[in-house]
């Protein structure tokens, strides 16, 4: 390690004990450079600014160890998080290594690397940091003669640290290897300044890094191996490495190392992946390195699987994306659609597609369907009446008022495209013992707003009726964002959330309507376009009968209560979690005046999204 003379050194020491102070206000303003203002006076504070900026501003007679000591400064009484400060020093160094540090801006990083073994607990992230400044520098702003110098210092620093002369972490180590761009022949040429060392050759420097690398594998260090196997390109090892790997889990390293190797090694190991029925990690590695015609049937299979997971989500037209228009991924999708009684779905491929082929084949019937699926039918739902005008409005808002209980849903077209704002709330579904209402809220909100607020306020604000819903309060978050100007969804009372009931983990109303009554729910078409118009009658079933579904499980809480005392009284539990909000509540609450009833909407807020 080259350092300063005893006399430039404490000089240095002077002017950086000097700047301390005020090195560390900056921290404490999140390390913003504020003392280039040229209004700056001539009194004590300016002046020992004066001193601070010169000791960042003009690196010249700023030797490393000073320099690293006012970093550790900054880091120590900053105010903002770890990773912040970590950042915004990394920056500041980025910066500072424009300011002439000598002999040069790489072989200054390099001598901070020697010295910053003493730093101790500092040594690892400041090493990191200042190699990664330096990175960053590097890609902009270059001295070819520095550049050359540092990378025969970097080779010397490698080979202090593997012979255990001076403590780096192994990943400073890569790092190093690769800023630096560190070579077999910078090794060997570096070798050879060693008096020790008689052979100087580059077989020697491979020898020595083979065996550093080796000591690596047997440490099980797999990932920083390959990085090394990488950066000196040494391709020796064979697919007994590539197994080991894998049998120690170390699946980012073989992926490494098999890319680095070739397209051979990255055949031989999908052929492991697929051997040890890994198919998702095979069908990375074929995705991303273009091995589709060597291994098709895996693909497909791996795109099949992906294909049926959304489809049964109900997200048929991210699964259409998918298929990228391939025929055979298509044809697949197509007797998905089939298999789940999506019908309009079969026809709307068939036609777009012109998939011939599928058009006279039967779609299963309903009753198959049944056998798996809770249907409309067994619920005893008397009639489902679509509501688009004003007389339909009133009169189902009448009918809703005698009732003691009524189950409360919504349903929205899904939005695909990832940042954007989500559609309108496109109808409510209000379900009663015999009948289920399904308004169109778009068409009622266009045409009479007054009413239909009216109206819907009488319902969700009666204290007389108790509304039954899964995950609702989500819902009413997307109507108040849907419809702002209308009053009716800032205040609700009475509203019970099943979910809050039994706290089902998975499978949503589907799983627990499968619990409580049996079968589950087809979600088939969960996702599907609400607002075409008219909706299809499978949509208008489905719709229903998420609705009506609320009412036959609240019927089994209540009829099923046990006896005072009797096992499994927590189970039916359901009177304390019946909620009321007025977006006063919000107001008071930041008053300090919180109300009783946000601990359960606070809870259903965290599900929002899962719904």
């Amino acid at each position: 390690m080259i350092l300063e003379d005893s006399k430039l050194l404490g000089r240095s020491c002077c002017i950086g004990f000097m700047a301390v102070k005020i090195i560390t206000d900056f921290s404490v303003m999140g390390l913003e450079e504020r003392l280039t203002d040229p209004n700056l006076k001539n009194d004590k504070t300016d002046q020992t600014g004066t001193i601070c900026v010169h000791a960042f501003s003009d690196l010249t007679y700023i030797s490393p160890v000073v320099f690293l000591y006012l970093l550790k400064e900054c880091y120590i009484h900053g105010t903002c998080k770890a990773t912040a400060k970590f950042r915004a020093l990394q920056h500041q160094v980025y910066q500072i290594l424009h300011n002439a540090p000598q002999p040069g801006p790489a072989t200054f990083v390099i001598q901070c690397l020697y010295v910053l073994p003493i730093f101790g607990i500092y040594c690892e992230g400041f090493s990191h940091l200042i190699v990664s400044a330096l990175r960053r520098y590097l890609k902009l702003a270059t001295n070819q003669a520095d550049c050359l110098e540092a990378k025969d210092l970097a080779g010397r620093l490698f080979l202090d640290i593997v012979g255990g002369f001076l403590n780096h972490d192994e990943r400073i180590v890569v790092k190093i290897l690769e800023v630096f761009d560190v070579k077999l022949t910078n090794v060997g040429k570096v070798m050879c300044q060693v008096k020790e060392k008689n052979d100087c050759s580059c077989d020697a420097a491979k020898k020595f890094v083979e065996q550093y690398i080796f000591e690596l594998v047997e440490s099980q260090s797999y990932m920083t191996a390959v990085s090394l196997l990488e950066q000196f390109s040494i391709r020796q090892s064979g697919e007994s490495f590539l197994s080991t790997m894998i049998q120690k889990k170390e699946y980012k390293a073989a992926e490494k190392w098999a890319t680095f190797m070739g397209k051979q090694m990255l055949c031989v190991l999908v052929q492991e992946y697929i051997d040890k029925d890994k198919l998702k990690y095979a069908f990375e590695i074929i995705k991303k390195n273009n091995l589709r015609q060597e291994f098709p049937e895996v693909y497909h299979k791996c795109k099949e699987s992906s294909l049926k997971k959304l489809a049964e989500k109900g997200c048929w037209e991210v699964a259409e994306a998918k298929t990228n228009s391939d025929r055979q991924l298509l044809e697949y999708l197509v007797y998905l659609a089939m298999e789940a009684g999506y019908s309009e779905k079969v026809d709307e491929l068939c036609d777009r597609y012109s998939l011939k082929g599928f058009l006279d084949v039967k779609v299963p019937e309903a009753s198959l369907l049944q056998s798996r699926f809770l249907h409309l039918n067994e619920l005893a739902v008397e009639d489902i009446i679509w509501v688009d005008e004003v007389d339909g409005l009133r009169n189902a808002t009448c009918h809703i008022e005698e009732c003691k209980f009524v189950g409360l849903d919504c349903e929205w077209k899904p939005n695909y495209v990832k940042g954007s704002k989500p559609n309108k709330v496109s109808i409510m579904q209000i379900a009663s013992d015999k009948m289920v209402f399904i308004l169109d809220l778009i068409k009622l909100f266009e045409d009479v707003p007054d009413v239909l607020d009216n109206c819907l306020t009488r319902i969700l604000q009666s204290p007389r009726i108790l509304k039954l819903g899964y995950n609702f309060q989500c819902d009413i978050k997307q109507l108040a964002h849907s419809y702002g100007e209308l009053e009716c969804f800032k205040h609700y009372e009475m509203l019970l959330d099943i979910q809050n009931v039994f706290k089902e983990p998975r499978g949503g109303l589907s799983g627990l309507a499968k619990k409580i009554l049996g079968s589950g729910l087809n979600k088939t078409r969960r996702n599907s376009n609400w607002e075409q118009r008219p909706l299809t009658q499978n949509q208008l079933e489905y719709a229903a009968l998420d609705a009506v579904v609320l009412n036959h499980i609240f019927r089994q809480i209540h009829s099923s209560q046990p006896a005072a005392g009797t096992e499994g009284n927590d189970k039916i539990e359901w009177k304390s979690h019946i909620v009321s909000h007025k977006d006063n509540n919000i107001q008071k609450s930041k008053k300090g005046i919180k109300s009783k009833k946000q601990p359960e909407e606070a809870q259903a807020n965290e599900h929002c999204q899962s719904s």
